[in-house]
């Protein structure tokens, strides 16, 4: 088997309904068939609507941005994965340096999302990286060898089959710059070798990591080229049609 192939756009905080309906509509125009998933995940507002455009296209899933811990209860405000699950969403975005930046959002915290999620039976697109006085501290491997740790291996080898990893550099994110794609094969490669290390060879083999930092349609065909680098987390380039099929579409042949 061969690791699923992952393109998933992070809306963020962006589009109201009908911008966020046209750019649907445009992707799925523009998409065609493909080798690669392409996930869109858009705010929670949209997910319904979303859901009956996508319906039906094999390789157009949907995902959230993010959720709550618990199914229902007094949370107001909140949203839950079972919520989610009901208006077709397929994967959930978790700890997005954005959310443990902006809102405190610790590891255990987040490893009781990711349970959250598992019960759902949705899959999560789990992020880790570094920020850049640890990178410039040379202190990257430590940052996300605790966050995976703390996050995710808690889970079973069965539980954890199903979760994405997303790498992203925090320093890569929104600022233009970009780790090299020496730079990120090799973040990419230290973090399968921690899931072979915990579990096994075949489930790091099978998961699927993702790039996330300022992946755009002019530098995704040398990162995905990389043998350990699976997809993208794309952020502000997944805000326009064109250029997030592009980054869908830049796969080498070969793998």
């Amino acid at each position: 088997m061969k690791r699923q192939r992952i393109v998933a756009g992070n809306w963020k905080m962006n589009n109201n309904f009908d911008e966020g309906r046209d750019l649907t509509i445009s992707i799925i125009q523009k998409l065609g068939p493909s080798g690669t998933l392409a996930v869109l995940c858009p705010p929670f507002i949209h997910l319904n609507y979303m859901s009956t455009l996508a319906k039906g296209i094999a390789n157009l899933k949907l995902g959230a941005q993010n959720c709550h811990t618990e199914a229902n209860g007094a949370y107001t405000g909140e949203i839950s994965a079972p919520m989610l699950k009901s208006v077709g969403a397929e994967f959930v975005i978790l700890g997005h340096s954005e959310r443990r930046e902006y809102f405190g959002e610790t590891d255990d915290f987040l490893a009781k999302k990711v349970g959250a999620v598992l019960a759902s039976e949705l899959r999560p697109i789990f992020c880790v990286g570094e920020k850049l006085e640890s990178r410039e501290a040379g202190e990257q491997e430590s940052v996300v060898s605790s966050q995976l740790e703390g996050g995710l291996f808690h889970l079973s080898a069965e539980q954890m089959s199903k979760v994405v990893i997303a790498y992203e550099p925090v320093w890569a994110i929104g600022t233009g710059k970009t780790a090299s794609k020496e730079q990120a094969q090799e973040m990419h490669k230290f973090i399968r070798s921690l899931v072979a290390k915990k579990y096994n060879d075949n489930l790091a083999d099978l998961t699927t990591i993702l790039y996330g930092g300022s992946c755009k349609p002019d530098n995704a065909k040398e990162l995905f080229s990389q043998p350990d680098v699976d997809g993208g987390l794309i952020g502000g380039a997944s805000l326009k049609a064109a250029d997030f099929v592009a980054i869908v579409n830049s796969f080498p042949d070969s793998k």
